[in-house]
C-alpha cells in the first residue's frame, strides 16, 4: 500500500470516528441547539480520544498571488485531514455543500463532513463532500 492509500484510509477512518461521535452527541442532546454548542461538544469528544482538532481556524485565501487574511474560518479540522462544517438548520441547501467544497479546495484537503444536528435522525443530516477523488 502506498502513502496515498494510507492517507485515504486514514481519512475514511477519521470520518467514521467523527460520524460516531456526532451520533452519540445527537442521541444525548437531540436537535435544536446552536451550532456552537455542537461544535464545542464534538471538539471535546474528538480531543478526548486523542485526535488533533483545531477550531475556528482562519484560512487565508490567495488571490492573484496575494494573501487575503480574512478568507474563511473552518468549524473543525481533524488531524489536518478532514474539515467538519457544523450546521443546525432546518435543511441543508446546495449552497452549504458548495461552501464546504470551496473550503476543501482552498485548504487543499480531500474530505469534508457537513453535519446538520437539527435533523430528526443524524444519519440523514450527514453529507460527505469530496474534493477530487478519495
Amino acid at each position: 500500500m502506498d502513502d496515498n492509500e494510507n492517507d485515504e484510509f486514514w481519512e475514511n477512518d477519521l470520518a467514521s470516528i467523527i460520524v460516531d461521535a456526532s451520533y452519540h452527541i445527537h442521541v444525548g442532546l437531540g436537535p435544536g441547539l446552536l451550532e456552537s454548542v455542537y461544535e464545542e461538544i464534538l471538539y471535546h469528544e474528538l480531543t478526548n480520544i486523542g485526535l488533533k482538532v483545531t477550531r475556528q481556524q482562519a484560512m487565508p485565501v490567495i488571490w492573484k498571488g496575494r494573501k487575503m487574511e480574512l478568507g474563511f474560518r473552518t468549524d473543525l479540522i481533524v488531524e489536518n485531514k478532514v474539515i467538519v462544517e457544523i450546521k443546525s438548520v432546518q435543511q441543508i441547501n446546495p449552497v452549504h455543500c458548495k461552501q464546504l467544497l470551496t473550503y476543501l479546495k482552498l485548504a487543499d484537503l480531500k474530505l469534508g463532513l457537513l453535519i446538520n444536528f437539527n435533523s430528526a435522525l443524524i444519519k440523514n443530516g450527514i453529507t460527505r463532500i469530496i474534493n477530487g477523488e478519495l
